[in-house]
């Protein structure tokens, strides 16, 4: 779970501790090969991030309505005045439900890419969820699986020659 801030703590008056930025770096880059890594194994439609996936997703949907979870994310009407205030109400909704939701996470911009530094941003973790939940239940990122897995367009493995 995460661990509230101690009451007269004052984020816009806090130092950026150097070591503590590189620990949450090195944590986000951990979070992301693992997620890829389990991709690599598992195809994603048949994957469960949390286990409350099924809200999850319908809340998206719910709050979302434009979302298209095979576009590419647009940054900068997420990271807008209103995209933050969106996002915040959704987030604050899995503050007791979901441990470590406000986490930052690395996620990719658009599903058919792969994990680079032009192709991903830094999110709070429920928004990685919502998306990514999104992704796999619209089997969009199956690809990756197949991809390592050798498979063929029948949904099989293909024969190794």
């Amino acid at each position: 779970m995460s661990v509230a801030a101690p009451a007269n703590f004052n984020a816009e008056e806090a130092d950026n501790l150097e070591d503590i930025e590189k620990q949450f770096a090195v944590k986000a880059v951990q979070h992301m090969t693992t997620y890829w890594a389990i991709l690599e194994k598992v195809r994603g439609s048949s994957l469960r991030l949390t286990k409350m996936d099924d809200d999850i997703y319908e809340h998206l949907k719910k709050d979302f309505p434009e979302f298209d979870p095979a576009a590419t994310i647009d940054e900068d009407e997420m990271k807008s005045k209103t995209g933050k205030e969106r996002w915040r109400k959704f987030m604050m909704a899995y503050e007791k439900k979901i441990d470590d939701y406000n986490f930052g996470t690395i996620m990719r911009l658009n599903p058919k890419m792969e994990n680079e530094q032009e192709t991903t941003i830094f999110v709070p973790r429920m928004q990685f969820y919502a998306i990514e939940i999104a992704r796999n239940k619209n089997a969009l990122n199956d690809w990756i699986y197949e991809k390592n897995n050798e498979v063929s367009a029948d949904g099989k493995a293909e024969d190794p020659k």
